[in-house]
C-alpha cells in the first residue's frame, strides 16, 4: 500500500463537505482520514486523469467501472463517498408546510 494511491495533496470537497468529512456525519473517523489522505488519488484514478500503476490501483479502477465488487476499505470508502455525493439532496422549508397563497388575489368582486 505504500506506493499505491500516493498523492502530494490532501483531498477536500468544499462543495459537499465544507466543514470536512469528519464533521458532516456521513463517514467514520477512519473513513474521513482515508478520504483526506488518498482521495485525490482515488478521484484521479476514477476520472482517468491518472493511470493505475500497481495491482491495487488497477483493482480499484475495476471497482469504479463496476467490473468488480469492492473488497478493500479504500474501494468501499470511495464508493460510499460517491453515493453520498450523488444522492439527491433533501429540500427543507422553514414553514414545513405548503406554500401560502394569498386568497385576496382570487376574490372576485360581484358588486360591479
Amino acid at each position: 500500500m505504500a506506493e499505491s494511491f500516493s498523492s502530494q495533496q490532501r483531498f477536500f470537497d468544499n462543495k459537499n463537505y465544507p466543514r470536512g468529512f469528519s464533521r458532516h456525519g456521513d463517514f467514520t473517523i477512519k473513513e474521513s482520514q482515508l478520504l483526506e489522505k488518498y482521495g485525490t488519488a482515488f478521484k484521479e484514478l476514477d476520472n482517468e486523469t491518472r493511470k493505475p500503476l500497481t495491482a491495487e490501483e488497477k483493482a480499484f479502477v475495476s471497482v469504479c467501472r463496476g467490473k468488480k465488487d469492492a473488497s478493500t476499505e479504500y474501494e468501499k470508502v470511495w464508493l460510499k463517498y460517491l453515493t453520498c455525493v450523488n444522492k439527491a439532496k433533501k429540500f427543507h422549508t422553514l414553514s414545513g408546510g405548503k406554500p401560502q397563497v394569498d386568497i385576496a388575489d382570487d376574490f372576485i368582486d360581484n358588486d360591479d
